[in-house]
This record gives C-alpha cells, sequence and structure tokens, in this order.
C-alpha cells in the first residue's frame, strides 16, 4: 500500500483507536479504584495496561502517525516485543528478582488482549490494502 493510502484509513480509524483508549484507561482506573472480585482486581490491569500500550505505541489514535517511531513499531514488531518484555516481567516475578506475586494466569491474560489487537490492526491495514477506494488512488497516482 502506498503511504497515503495507508494515512487514508490509518486516519479513518483513528476516532475509534483513541476512544478504544479511553475505555481502557477508565477500565484501568475503575480496576484501581474499585474491587469487584478476584478477576477484577488481579486481571483486568494485566490486560488492560499492555492493550493501552499497544494502541500507544503503534500510533493508532492520532493522524500523525507517519514517523519513524510508528514506522518501526510495526503491527508484527509491536506484539513480539510486548509478548517479550510482559513474559520478560513474569520471569523476573518468578525468579522472585524483585518483591512480587509470580502468576501463571497474567501470561493468559497479556495474550487474551495483544493478540485480539494484533489480528484487528493487521485487518485494518489488509483491508485497507484491498479498498476500492485505496485502489482507484493507486491508478491515479504515477
Amino acid at each position: 500500500m502506498k503511504p497515503n493510502n495507508l494515512k487514508i484509513i490509518h486516519d479513518k480509524y483513528a476516532p475509534y483507536w483513541a476512544i478504544a483508549l479511553f475505555i481502557l484507561l477508565g477500565t484501568g482506573l475503575l480496576a484501581s479504584s474499585f474491587n469487584f472480585g478476584r478477576f477484577w482486581k488481579g486481571y483486568i490491569l494485566d490486560m488492560v495496561g499492555p492493550a493501552w500500550a499497544y494502541i500507544l505505541f503503534r500510533g493508532l489514535y492520532t493522524t500523525k502517525a507517519n514517523n519513524l517511531w510508528t514506522q518501526f513499531f510495526t503491527p508484527n514488531r509491536t506484539l513480539i516485543i510486548f509478548i517479550t518484555v510482559c513474559f520478560g516481567i513474569e520471569a523476573l516475578q518468578y525468579f522472585k528478582v524483585y518483591d512480587s506475586t509470580f502468576d501463571f494466569w497474567d501470561l493468559l491474560a497479556y495474550i487474551t488482549i495483544l493478540t485480539p489487537l494484533f489480528f484487528i490492526d493487521k485487518k485494518i491495514i489488509q483491508k485497507g490494502n484491498k479498498s476500492p477506494f485505496t485502489k482507484s488512488l493507486n491508478k491515479k497516482q504515477p
């Protein structure tokens, strides 16, 4: 896809990603403010934090996304980095490198939120490649 086409598709979905950021932020604040049970306190932040960071690192929430930062953080690279970091944090907890509690279910929490975000991100990019609108733009440009 040409950079112009990618920008058009990106800009089309940016408001939805921004809304997702605010929902994730609100959920994270609720998790730290209210106790709705063990799952809520134990795993919501493990899911919301990486999801929020994925959207931020990918620059999905803004129309100013064509820069070196977002070119480095491709969907594949971002997913790999985030899974590695999240699993690394859990490994440090397992080996008691710092005072925290290891929980195997945290690993599942990371995967259950990052994987769907990754596939949605990839699907939007793929949709942009197949869109009749972006194909017509490709024909007009030399």
